[in-house]
């Protein structure tokens, strides 16, 4: 079942599982959309810094669970691209996250470069897709 609140709790699950310093506070203003099964939240999407042309997310899962579905997929780019009219969505993922770095290459996200020591301990990769290439 696809899910859009309560917000904070989806949003701090996703926190937890991109293993981020950060708290929904953190993020000025936020949407997300969450995936329940078995009545156990197993993934989460956090969309923010809405500019307009751009959207950023984060995206987390519960690991050794199969929890990407069609509808959250479908839902995951209708809403950026179709509901919003953004023309690219951004990800940043850990460089050491090698389970993530698949996951965001497999989705058809593409490298765009490397945020050098973005976090107390890691560097980020920054991902991008364009509307033409979802």
């Amino acid at each position: 079942m696809i899910i859009f609140e309560p917000k904070e709790r989806i949003a701090e699950y996703v926190i937890q599982r991109i293993g981020s310093d950060n708290t929904p506070d953190d993020l000025f203003r936020y949407v997300t959309i969450g995936l329940i099964k078995d009545n156990k939240l197993v993934a989460g999407l956090i969309y923010y810094d809405y500019t307009g042309t751009s959207i950023s997310v984060h995206i987390g899962g519960h690991p050794n669970k199969r929890w990407l579905t069609k509808e959250l997929l479908k839902v995951m780019f209708h809403y950026p691209f179709i509901q919003l009219g953004v023309n690219r969505i951004t990800g940043y993922v850990a460089a050491k996250n090698k389970d993530a770095i698949k996951f965001d290459e497999k989705l058809g996200f593409v490298r765009e470069g490397v945020l050098r020591k973005a976090t107390k301990d890691d560097d980020l990769i920054v991902y991008g897709m364009l509307r033409e290439e979802c």
